[in-house]
């Protein structure tokens, strides 16, 4: 039986397309397109919430930077990017971090929605990951086998510290991290629940090994938008939207207060 990825040890092999190229041709048009100076990216999956994002802050687009949209924000001494508009799931998360890191961000935070596995996480509760089950492909092409990728803990951190001061119920943990969203089956769902997996989502262990691979530091954080313990047919909440709004002004603080920490061994 074949293992995977098809070619046993690729994570270790150098690569023969690199997104330093993207990025120095990007360059040759706009000089500017340079995301060092700024404290990192938040990383938006549902489209309400970039529009929500665009609508608050005061930005200046730069199209063709990056796959998606991505909109520069200088706000209360905080400059940012806001980056949306990129698809859904592993790969076009990981590409579009692979495309950030090449322009110099050092700090990445996802905010999205993802599906309860636990009874008392519910519509509008926030999830912020400790560590993701890698259901998915792309993980498997950055890092040695293995079942789980992890975030930045100085950067989960921040981003915790950061939820702390609103009324909203977050709790962090592991999150299960599926390409088949249409496939999570009542014995993975048991299973999960049992040890103690908080939710489920498409993106995180991808996020999380291409950050590890780049050097770039990331942390997510998730509204729970349905359930798969009690499951019933999803309705639009003004709770996970209410959440979703915190999250993304969370995540703008925590960019900014890692910034301007003094580093720390293990950041990334």
């Amino acid at each position: 039986m074949n293992g995977f990825p098809l070619h046993p040890g690729k994570h270790a092999l150098p690569a023969v397309p690199d997104p330093a190229e993207q990025a120095a041709y990007l360059r040759t048009a706009d000089p500017e397109a340079d995301l060092a100076p700024f404290d990192g990216v938040v990383l938006l999956y549902q489209e309400r919430l970039l529009e929500h994002a665009l609508r608050t802050y005061r930005t200046r687009p730069r199209l063709g930077w990056v796959r998606g949209g991505l909109h520069l924000v200088e706000d209360q001494g905080r400059r940012f990017a806001l980056c949306g508009g990129f698809g859904l799931g592993a790969p076009a998360a990981g590409l579009v971090v692979e495309q950030l890191a090449a322009l110099g961000t050092r700090r990445i935070i996802t905010v999205g929605t993802a599906a309860s596995l636990q009874q008392g996480l519910g519509a509008g509760h926030l999830v912020v990951g400790t560590s993701a089950l890698r259901d998915e492909g792309l993980s498997h092409h950055y890092l040695p086998p293995g079942r789980t990728a992890s975030p930045s803990p100085v950067l989960t951190q921040h981003l915790t510290e950061a939820l702390a001061p609103y009324d909203l119920p977050v709790t962090c943990g592991p999150i299960w991290t599926t390409d088949a969203p249409y496939r999570e089956t009542a014995a993975e769902v048991t299973r999960y629940e049992a040890e103690g997996i908080l939710a489920a989502d498409m993106e995180a262990a991808a996020v999380f090994a291409v950050g590890h691979c780049r050097t770039v530091a990331v942390a997510t954080v998730a509204a729970i938008a349905d359930s798969l313990v009690d499951r019933r047919p999803r309705r639009h909440s003004p709770d996970t939207e209410h959440a979703l709004h915190v999250a993304l002004a969370a995540a703008a603080q925590a960019l900014h207060t890692s910034t301007a920490s003094p580093p720390t061994l293990g950041e990334h």
